[in-house]
């Protein structure tokens, strides 16, 4: 089958296209035939070497920790049903790792199947966004008339995020690099857009919403721009600091928090036991089929072409979901 190796840590230019063979199903284990497979900027963090510490990949190894196709073997102790459905998927294991192929062998216990209605490129997008995303909204319990401030709103999780709180009855505030982006936001439920690649971009928020503070920030760009976006949250306000492309996390001061009120919470708020995932991810499929939220699918890309995925993420050029094609 076709895969894509990182054949060294590095930039976009160290995943090729490579051959391997057909996975066999072990016991408790499935083999998935890829129609789509998401990928993440942490993907790209792993492919630097910037994450071994607590991912176990080590070159060559093939990317990528989530995939949406159709079952084609299930292994000892696996019911036969799944052969044939249409399902998602985490490969498994801490980073994952063997979902850039034509073909990825996953645990059972991780499929979830895709609604009737849902295609599976729209699934594969849900994957890691969809749960992550019902994650945030359910531990923040963003309330009908708050304002919500979502920074990184032109990824795929900050695009569900603003119509997650849209839908909570909230009044919406995206902050995102450039018009592309906020444009898409303003039509997912947004009222407010800042351009955050803008200086001054957080007093423009203000000035728009007449000087009313967020209640609740969900930050999923990190450093800088995170807090920027916590100087101007609501005393008593809700902050979520879960994001890091930008480089890093915000560092948020615990004892200016305290003085105004704020609670902040991190990356753990958007990590789940497996159960908890799993029924994260049922539920993104679910409100989807019933168009109660939409993943936003910026651009594609065949399988051979990773590395151009990779750069597109890297260089900010992305609105929404990125996904990789096998066909």
């Amino acid at each position: 089958m076709r895969v894509v190796q990182a054949r060294s840590f590095g930039g976009p230019e160290v995943l090729a296209a490579a051959t391997a063979p057909d996975p066999v199903a072990g016991p408790g284990q499935a083999v998935v035939a890829v129609a789509a497979a998401d990928v993440l900027f942490f993907d790209a963090i792993i492919r630097y070497g910037l994450a071994t510490d607590f991912v176990p990949l080590r070159p060559p190894y093939v990317p990528g920790n989530g995939v949406a196709g159709q079952v084609t073997a299930a292994g000892e102790g696996v019911d036969p049903h799944w052969i044939g459905r249409r399902v998602v998927a985490h490969t498994g294991g801490t980073g994952g790792g063997g979902g850039y192929a034509e073909q990825a062998l996953v645990p059972a216990a991780a499929l979830v199947p895709v609604p009737a209605g849902l295609g599976l490129p729209a699934a594969a997008a849900l994957l890691h966004d969809g749960a992550t995303a019902l994650g945030l909204a359910d531990s923040t319990g963003i309330r009908p008339g708050e304002w919500v401030l979502v920074v990184g709103a032109g990824g795929g999780l900050g695009l569900l995020l603003v119509q997650l709180a849209r839908a909570a009855g909230a009044h919406v505030i995206a902050a995102a690099r450039g018009s592309r982006k906020l444009d898409r936001a303003l039509g997912l439920g947004a009222e407010v857009t800042a351009d955050y690649s803008e200086p001054g971009w957080p007093q423009e928020v203000l000035t728009a919403t007449a000087g009313i503070r967020p209640d609740v920030v969900f930050d999923g760009a990190g450093t800088h721009l995170g807090q920027a976006a916590f100087t101007i949250t609501a005393d008593g306000g809700r902050f979520s600091a879960h994001g890091s492309p930008s480089g890093g996390f915000a560092l948020i001061d615990p004892a200016e928090a305290r003085s105004r009120g704020i609670t902040v919470r991190g990356i753990e708020q958007a990590q789940f036991t497996p159960d908890q995932l799993q029924a994260l991810t049922t539920r993104a499929l679910a409100e989807a089929a019933a168009g109660r939220i939409q993943p936003v699918i910026g651009q594609t890309f065949p399988l051979d072409r990773a590395a151009d995925a990779h750069t597109a993420i890297e260089t900010r050029s992305v609105t929404g979901k990125t996904l990789l094609f096998t066909g």
